[in-house]
């Protein structure tokens, strides 16, 4: 794939149609899409938070941001031995974010970066790209917040493309890929507002709803 002939336009048809893009490593600049026979999605009523990640989330040590240092994200969950965001692939998804379909939850302490996560937003399906963690639990405070603020927002798909171990023990499941499409469809083809949610909920408040919807 020439990487040059991509736009952000590109990127957002091509998760219309249930592909996305990879790079081999961060220094390969050819990209490539994925199309997985099964995929990971969180359903949006089922996020699992633990006794532990509760007492985490009530005891309010971490600050949580939306959309303030989106470049920070990306270095963060780029900065490992493996990856697959190469300079091409961060600058489409930067333009993504100028243009409002890109969007940053971001975990902060004492003023320092140390969790987020980020994703593209299309109609009312949120993509989960990637998320890091550099305190125990700043990512799945991250995506506590994120789960909540699509579940506000209408949002009805939250596609994390793989299932992990990990993702699986918050509640994350796989599916086929036929199931997947249709439910692509139909979230692409419906409005849903990132920003509706307004400020983000004191945690008490988060963990109130989280146990009202789970």
């Amino acid at each position: 794939m020439d990487a040059e002939r991509l736009t952000p336009l590109t990127l957002l048809r091509a998760y219309a149609m249930g592909i996305f893009p990879m790079a081999e490593s961060r220094h390969d600049p050819r990209i490539f899409w994925v199309n997985p026979r099964k995929r990971g999605i969180f359903p949006l009523e089922g996020f699992h938070i633990s006794k532990s990640l509760a007492r985490t989330i009530r005891r309010g040590r971490f600050e949580i941001r939306v959309d303030t240092a989106f470049e920070g994200v990306v270095q963060g969950c780029a900065s490992r031995a493996e990856t697959w965001i190469n300079d091409e692939i961060y600058r489409l998804y930067r333009q993504l974010f100028e243009l409002g379909h890109a969007h940053t939850i971001e975990v902060w302490q004492n003023e320092e970066l140390v969790g987020g996560v980020y994703g593209v937003t299309l109609g009312a399906a949120f993509f989960g790209e990637s998320m890091f963690s550099r305190r125990t639990d700043a990512s799945k405070v991250a995506l506590a917040y994120l789960v909540d603020r699509l579940r506000i927002g209408g949002f009805t798909l939250f596609d994390t493309q793989f299932l992990t171990d990990h993702l699986a023990s918050l509640g994350a499941i796989e599916i086929e890929r036929d199931d997947y499409l249709s439910r692509l469809e139909r979230a692409v083809n419906r409005g849903a507002n990132f920003d509706r949610a307004g400020p983000l909920p004191a945690p008490q408040l988060l963990l109130q709803r989280s146990t009202q919807t789970s």
